[in-house]
């Protein structure tokens, strides 16, 4: 009786259950024999050996990294890294804990590739860093069964020395172009200025239309007093007449 239960225990110890989105690698005697699919599957107790394997995409967050850039830039850096197994049997062979390694791997290629840009480049061209970032990862991770699907560079951590000078700097392009602006506009006013010029030298009666219509818009205006000079040219057409 003791027995048939011994045997019966000792045979549903070898029960397992693996979810949909595991991978359960099975050693026998030491030696791998492959990788279970999800649903409910046997392995002989004291013999055989599972080690689950999560094949879901991980977003992995890199904790912030002290980088100097090119130009002799002190930042921090941190950075999210999106992989997932792919190999399962490689996954569990051929690294001791590929969430570890992948982790430690990141941090150190994170300050490696920001180390060779400068500080413009990083913030102008994260989308060209990120792409950078993820080709050597992957290329590394390959030999583990992990694929780097996508890496961000989250967020950069200027000193502040640094952001009052790109402050200043800001600061200065704008009056720069607001003064641009304003030369242009000079300029063109006097073009049309000139122009006008040239067509009152022409036409002197345009002048005089001019003369009358600054006054009218004058005397539209809330004054006390205004003593408007009148030239003399506008009088000859009486004076000949009598």
């Amino acid at each position: 009786m003791f027995i048939a239960i011994g045997i019966f225990v000792f045979l549903l110890a070898g029960i397992r259950i693996i979810n949909e989105y595991e991978r359960g690698v099975v050693f026998r005697l030491g030696r791998i024999i492959g990788a279970k699919t999800a649903g409910l599957t046997y392995i002989i107790p004291l013999i055989d050996r599972m080690s689950k394997v999560d094949m879901r995409t991980i977003a992995l967050d890199v904790p912030p990294q002290d980088v100097i850039t090119h130009d002799n830039v002190t930042l921090k850096v941190n950075a999210v890294v999106y992989f997932k197994v792919v190999d399962p049997n490689r996954a569990v062979v051929e690294v001791e804990n590929y969430l570890l390694a992948t982790s430690k791997l990141s941090q150190t290629t994170l300050r490696s590739v920001l180390g060779q840009v400068d500080l413009d480049t990083l913030l102008a061209s994260r989308d060209t860093i990120n792409q950078r970032l993820q080709s050597i990862l992957a290329q590394q991770t390959e030999a583990w069964g992990v694929s780097v699907s996508l890496v961000e560079v989250k967020q950069v951590d200027l000193p502040v020395e640094m952001q009052r000078a790109m402050a200043r700097q800001a600061e200065a392009e704008r009056e720069r172009r607001a003064k641009v602006i304003a030369a242009e506009g000079e300029l063109q006013a006097s073009e049309k200025l000139s122009a006008a010029a040239k067509v009152m030298e022409v036409n002197p009666s345009s002048l005089q239309l001019r003369y009358l219509q600054t006054l009218r818009e004058m005397s539209s205006e809330n004054a006390s007093t205004i003593i408007i000079p009148f030239p003399m040219e506008f009088l000859r057409g009486f004076g000949n007449k009598s």
